[in-house]
């Protein structure tokens, strides 16, 4: 086989009988015309097509698994040539299911040079996309040999080795035992190291690690916020994700959140609100809920907040205002809120904003208006004959937040003549007596 051939009009047909040739070849023939043979298969391989080439899977693994040294390499070159193919995802699960894991984990201990970065880039394909091959690496001593070559590696197969332990890591079988046997470590490195695939791959497990909260302390010990921090700031929009996620798990713990804030996680989640993923924005959200626990965090959420509120990105307006709903039940978000200039913003969505964001400010003006100091601040930038005029004309959510909002107004003695208009009003009365009722069965309750 010193040529391979191919026409236009019936390459299937003629790559059918290519493979017939070289499966021919490699049985019968010396070494020497053997290895030309593979060589040349490898090399010009990408120019068949998928069907052709299913069948010679099992026949370089046999190759693979008994040849020379020359032969043997030059197999699991091919072998890796056909699992980086744009059909890769059909191609892999084959090879791993023709027994060719146990034989590469065999070799890699020895291995040096080219043939352990073949062996290392041929497990990293199989392993990367297909959970079944996972799991056979895992069962035949994978994560433990993995390990071991790590540990002593410090060239750049170093990060062939950190894709694969992050592929690994997928598996939760895996993840019960990667803390007792040292991996974790690694796997954070795995984040930063690699292809992106990879690093989502790394950080996906790291989250997961991250739910138990005795897991949390050891990841923040072993420097899993500047990594997450990094595929945050430098990731694709994916990666983007899945690295925001992980770290919002890590910081739900109360000794974690002023690490992450001053890791500048802050501006990098404010990207993510202002981004067009719908679930960049909610993990942002529930992030920045976490974090403003913490009072000096709560002032910067805030600042960056009114600084969308300027904006003209919709989306994002909304979901800063869904924030700052969220945050005004905070004790110290009271003072917080009014100090960053929030409340006329407010009150200028209330007045021109669409029906969406007017009752998303409309439920943050509620939770304002039962402090003194943001009552006064929503009166002065003229939020009273604002909120009666909502009681009027708008829908009928909106008219109930207005109508509790004005009932704190009316237990004050320093706005209640401010709101007698509302008293004649049907939509605020009915409040009041819903309010009135929930009230009295709460005492009754109590006793």
């Amino acid at each position: 086989m010193d040529r391979l051939n191919r026409t236009e009009g019936n390459g299937e047909t003629e790559w059918e009988e290519n493979v017939r040739l070289f499966t021919v070849i490699v049985a019968c023939d010396g070494e020497d015309r053997r290895l030309r043979a593979i060589i040349e298969f490898a090399r010009l391989s990408k120019l068949a097509p998928d069907s052709a080439l299913f069948g010679v899977v099992p026949v370089l693994v046999d190759l693979f698994r008994c040849s020379p040294p020359a032969i043997r390499d030059a197999a699991a070159f091919a072998l890796c040539r056909l699992s980086r193919r744009p059909a890769a995802a059909q191609f892999c699960p084959v090879i791993s299911q023709s027994g060719a894991i146990p034989l590469i984990l065999g070799f890699l201990p020895e291995s040096s040079n080219g043939f352990r970065r073949s062996l290392l880039r041929l497990l990293r394909a199989l392993v990367a996309f297909d959970s079944p091959s996972r799991a056979i690496l895992a069962r035949n001593n994978g994560l433990e040999i993995v390990l071991n070559i790590i540990n002593a590696c410090s060239d750049d197969t170093r990060k062939y080795l950190l894709e694969i332990l992050a592929a690994m890591a997928m598996l939760r079988e895996v993840r019960r035992v990667i803390i007792s046997m040292g991996a974790l470590p690694f796997l954070i490195e795995a984040v930063s190291f690699g292809r992106m695939v990879s690093r989502s791959q790394a950080a996906t497990a790291i989250g997961l690690l991250g739910i138990a909260r005795r897991v949390r302390h050891m990841l923040v010990e072993s420097g899993s916020i500047p990594a997450l921090v990094k595929l945050l700031r430098e990731g694709e929009e994916s990666a983007r994700l899945i690295a925001g996620n992980a770290l919002g798990i890590i910081s739900s713990h109360v000794d974690c959140l002023h690490p992450v804030a001053e890791a500048g996680a802050i501006s990098l989640y404010m990207e993510l609100l202002q981004g067009p993923e719908p679930l960049g924005r909610e993990i942002a959200e529930d992030v920045f809920c976490v974090l403003a626990v913490e009072e000096v965090n709560a002032v910067e959420i805030y600042e960056n907040l009114v600084r969308i509120l300027h904006g003209d990105n919709e989306a994002a307006r909304s979901a800063a205002v869904d924030v700052l709903w969220d945050l005004a039940g905070y004790k110290h978000s009271v003072s917080v809120i009014r100090d960053s200039g929030a409340i006329p913003l407010l009150i200028d969505i209330l007045r021109e904003g669409n029906s969406d964001l007017r009752e998303k400010a409309m439920g943050t003006v509620v939770q304002l208006s039962y402090d003194g100091m943001n009552r006064r601040a929503l009166a002065e930038s003229g939020g009273i004959p604002l909120l009666i005029g909502l009681l009027k004309g708008d829908s009928e959510e909106v008219k109930d937040y207005a109508a509790e909002a004005l009932i704190c107004y009316s237990e004050d003695d320093v706005f209640r003549e401010c709101v007698v208009e509302a008293f004649d009003i049907p939509s605020f009365l009915a409040v009041q007596e819903r309010m009135r009722r929930m009230l009295v069965a709460d005492e009754y309750m109590s006793r």
